[in-house]
């Protein structure tokens, strides 16, 4: 998980159709893209770290929507300190962060939200009220990156939590709805700008001028 902080008054929408989904313990807001890399599937990778959503529970095994051609296992024994007595309080619905142990072409790809000392190192059930969306890799790895320039640019805006899965899935929170859509937005902006025309934009934004 990624924290960042940023402020700023400001009111960007796109054409994204955003939707807020109910009927779970954790209220997550969603947004369905119409472009190109709403429509790609991810491949699931052994080790790498994605945003989930639990769709389905069968037996003593969770299903997860990863954004693949098939949804991921996930076993209730695969948290911090889940025991047969001391289960997960993991719902249809809730937003998982977790990595893959098991990812190839013939078996079913296996999910856990522990690591390889049994910790959950910020892995697990996570959200709240919050903001899902889908962006490129290409922006997923500028985001990941050590001293990422583009979190460091958001950390003089909006105070937030983001969380961000290498299935392309970004999550994040601000401390308002609008703050975290501008938030959104301007990630999603920021994907196809330069340094300078994002520090342009970002400028505008903390000024008020936009």
């Amino acid at each position: 998980m990624t924290e960042c902080s940023c402020l700023g008054e400001l009111a960007l929408f796109n054409t994204a159709q955003v939707r807020m989904c109910r009927g779970a313990p954790l209220s997550v807001l969603k947004v369905f893209r119409t472009d190109l890399c709403s429509f790609l599937q991810y491949v699931p990778a052994k080790g790498e770290s994605v945003i989930g959503i639990v769709t389905a529970k069968s037996g003593d095994v969770f299903k997860v929507d990863v954004g693949g051609s098939e949804q991921a296992s996930l076993s209730y024994l695969a948290f911090e300190g889940a025991t047969k007595r001391n289960r997960p309080n993991v719902q249809v619905g809730d937003l998982v962060f977790g990595q893959f142990t098991i990812a190839n072409k013939d078996m079913e790809p296996e999910l856990v939200c522990i690591d390889s000392c049994g910790r959950a190192n910020g892995m697990g059930v996570f959200g709240g009220d919050g903001l899902l969306f889908k962006v490129s890799l290409g922006l997923v790895r500028r985001l990941l990156a050590p001293q990422s320039d583009l979190v460091s640019d958001l950390e003089k805006m909006f105070p937030c939590e983001m969380v961000v899965g290498m299935n392309g899935r970004v999550w994040v929170k601000a401390r308002t709805v609008q703050h975290t859509l501008i938030l959104s937005n301007l990630l999603e902006a920021s994907e196809n700008m330069s340094t300078a025309q994002r520090h342009t934009l970002f400028s505008r934004v903390a000024d008020g001028g936009i």
